[in-house]
């Protein structure tokens, strides 16, 4: 039996029309009577008269936007909504997909954040003009689209498992399976994404200038791999108050750090000296301790030297400050790479970013491996090859020295870790059980005292004795 026709199917923008107008009727009278209501009860009436098939609609007009699409829990959903008209199993199948993502991420209570989160770090357009300080010179068709999209992205972060039941052309054939479809909350989004559009947009364009865009504004450290920058996206947490020892040290780096980060003179930086003192953790500390005030890292190995130039087009150009790290670093006498560093310091035609600084680590002071070997032979101009070899480590404006600490410096250090923790050992314990430690691995060094209390953490939440 053929159903019947009602009026709004037979002049459903007719009715769009009134029921839009009704709604904001509902905001001047709310107005009129000094009633406040978030923007999400707004854009909750406005779907309420809108098709899960507009939805999709309006997903699939982003402009400006367009890359959020390519994304994982935005793409589930958007397949969602475009399976308004599917035979059941599929937009079953689609809702499963969508929901796990969505869980998988962590969002199953807020997907309005997950949305909004997902646009915030879209690099487009207007996030780059505005991560250069640039979004003001935007043409105005640019910004009209800017704005249309933060509307979407509200609109569609507001719907809920019961709008888009609701526009399932064939929900009696889902039958008592609707009832069980799992459910996620709207939520609401993020701050930048929380207010009118206009505000928005300058929001937005104010987060950009401040982190960049892109996966720069979602990621702190990168590698260079495959001529390309690829995100770290688990980077080593540590932070400079673990780090004990060699305060004065680090504090010349730090300082180092800080003047690129104020926009003054600074050098490239050479941490060289014996294994385990820390001269690696510190260059990751002072990334995660200043990496909220715009400072990135690009970790470049060095069989990939060669490939400086490329790095330099690709980060020259970005308001953010970069440390370009280069860890172990040491050459032999016969190393292609060797030259490669050299010209990447001074003298290569790919001039040095501004924002950006070299800073590497060595166990060796002056980088190249050098024998008694090297000094004889018939070379008439021997002193000239011997300076050649030493030249690369001063080319680092900077060089700061980690050498092994003595006993009681180690010492100093075993008990400031212990301390800590909050471990209750006994201090002669400590020492007795620190030495015999660092007797067994050679030497002492920050390294050697870490895996220590370590291994004491480790015993006595056992209740094993040490």
């Amino acid at each position: 039996m053929r159903k019947k026709q009602t009026n709004r199917d037979i002049f459903p923008k007719t009715f769009l029309f009134f029921e839009i107008y009704a709604i904001i009727n509902v905001c001047r009278r709310d107005v009129r009577n000094g009633k406040k209501r978030n923007s999400n009860a707004y854009w909750r009436l406005i779907f309420s008269m809108f098709t899960t098939k507009d939805a999709a609609l309006l997903m699939s007009s982003f402009s400006v936007y367009k890359g959020i699409l390519h994304r994982t829990v935005p793409n589930a959903f958007y397949r969602l909504l475009c399976a308004y008209d599917a035979p059941p199993v599929e937009f079953a199948r689609a809702w499963g997909e969508f929901f796990a993502l969505l869980c998988d991420r962590g969002y199953s209570g807020n997907l309005s954040r997950c949305l909004s989160e997902t646009a915030l770090f879209d690099e487009n357009a207007f996030s780059k003009a505005a991560a250069a300080g640039k979004a003001d010179q935007l043409a105005a068709p640019v910004k009209k689209a800017v704005k249309r999209d933060i509307e979407i992205i509200q609109q569609i972060g507001s719907l809920t498992p019961e709008h888009l039941l609701d526009g399932y052309r064939r929900l009696d054939e889902l039958g008592c399976v609707a009832e069980t479809l799992p459910q996620w909350e709207a939520g609401a989004p993020i701050d930048e994404l929380t207010g009118d559009a206009e505000a928005c947009m300058e929001k937005m364009a104010a987060y950009y200038r401040g982190h960049g865009c892109g996966m720069y504004a979602r990621y702190r450290a990168f590698i260079w791999r495959d001529g390309g920058i690829e995100p770290v996206v688990y980077p080593d947490p540590i932070r400079l108050k673990s780090l004990k020892g060699y305060e004065a040290a680090r504090k010349t780096v730090i300082d180092n750090t800080l003047a690129l980060l104020n926009g003054l003179s600074a050098n490239n930086c050479l941490l060289y000296g014996d294994r385990g003192t820390g001269k690696s953790s510190t260059v990751k500390a002072i990334l995660n301790e200043y990496a909220p005030q715009g400072l990135r890292m690009v970790e470049m190995p060095k069989d990939q030297l060669c490939d400086f130039p490329k790095l330099v087009e690709r980060i020259a150009a970005l308001p953010l400050r970069f440390i370009i790290f280069i860890d172990d670093l040491s050459f032999t006498q016969q190393d292609d790479t060797y030259a490669a560093l050299k010209a990447v310091l001074e003298g290569g035609l790919a001039a040095q970013p501004e924002n950006a600084l070299i800073y590497a680590t060595s166990n060796r002071r002056h980088l190249v491996r050098e024998c008694f070997s090297d000094r004889d032979g018939d070379e008439i101009h021997r002193g000239d090859t011997i300076q050649e070899s030493l030249s690369l480590s001063d080319r680092f404006g900077l060089s700061v020295n980690f050498s092994v600490p003595d006993k009681t410096r180690y010492l100093d250090i075993v008990h400031a870790l212990a301390e800590e923790r909050g471990l209750e050992v006994s201090g002669s314990q400590l020492d007795t059980g620190a030495e015999q430690w660092a007797l067994a691995r050679g030497g002492r060094s920050p390294r050697c005292a870490k895996q220590y209390i370590a291994m004491v953490e480790s015993r006595l939440k056992q209740g094993l004795p040490l």
